[in-house]
């Protein structure tokens, strides 16, 4: 991943844990007083990603792994062969 995804992560991560609302303007503002330089479409994206989604649901499902569904294909045979 590039540093933009990286720094914008973080960003949201500190506004969203203080309580603050998301917003472009306020990403660019951390990622400013950090010091990073990144390509100016990472903010905007990031801020629109958390109008739309629920940071709380993205924190939580970050670790899980989906469950895939078995299939009879890794045995060699079939229940209906």
């Amino acid at each position: 991943m590039s540093v933009g995804v990286h720094a914008c992560t973080y960003a949201a991560l500190f506004l969203h844990n203080d309580g603050i609302p998301i917003t472009s303007k306020k990403i660019s503002t951390l990622l400013k007083v950090a010091n990073l330089s990144i390509d100016s479409y990472w903010p905007n994206l990031f801020a629109k990603l958390c109008e739309k989604r629920n940071v709380e649901d993205l924190i939580m499902n970050a670790g899980t792994e989906k469950k895939e569904e078995e299939s009879d294909d890794g045995m060699g045979f079939g229940l209906f062969d």
